[in-house]
């Protein structure tokens, strides 16, 4: 996710985040690292381009830099999409995980989830969040695995 716009409000204490998509996200200065203080403001602050615009940078009067990318927002906001592409990223590593270690060729586990090798390849990639938890569990399945989801409540997994 790439960040349009972002800007500074001194009055809130907080970063406010426009991504291109046009959702709005905050983060308060304290979540920063190093922290903005009244005594040490913030003299310059940008959309990075090194980081590909998924993060931002700002330079403190002391000097001290600090980048703040998109998944640390998006995570302080709990930002429901992130935490199901970050379940799919999950799931792909251990699949393919799970591929290194099987007996069974790319060619076959292919065959058996009726695509075809690149499609095995564009399942076991953890970037493609292009894909879905369906296609990820029928792999698992092929290669012997079963997988259970357990539902918490928030309160309970503290």
């Amino acid at each position: 996710m790439k960040i349009r716009n972002v800007e500074m409000n001194n009055r809130k204490n907080e970063f406010t985040v426009t991504t291109r998509s046009g959702s709005v996200y905050v983060l308060p200065y304290s979540k920063a690292d190093p922290c903005p203080k009244p005594d040490n403001r913030i003299k310059k602050l940008f959309v990075d381009k090194d980081f590909a615009s998924e993060a931002f940078t700002y330079l403190l009067e002391s000097g001290e830099e600090g980048s703040i990318h998109i998944e640390q927002i998006l995570e302080y906001n709990d930002d429901p999409t992130y935490y199901a592409e970050l379940l799919i990223y999950k799931l792909s590593l251990e699949a393919r995980r799970r591929v290194e270690k099987s007996e069974l060729s790319r060619r076959q586990i292919a065959r058996r989830l009726s695509t075809s090798v690149p499609q095995l390849y564009r399942l076991l990639d953890p970037s493609n969040s292009r894909k879905s938890i369906r296609q990820l569990i029928a792999l698992l399945h092929v290669l012997d695995c079963d997988l259970n989801l357990v539902v918490k409540s928030r309160k309970e997994a503290a």
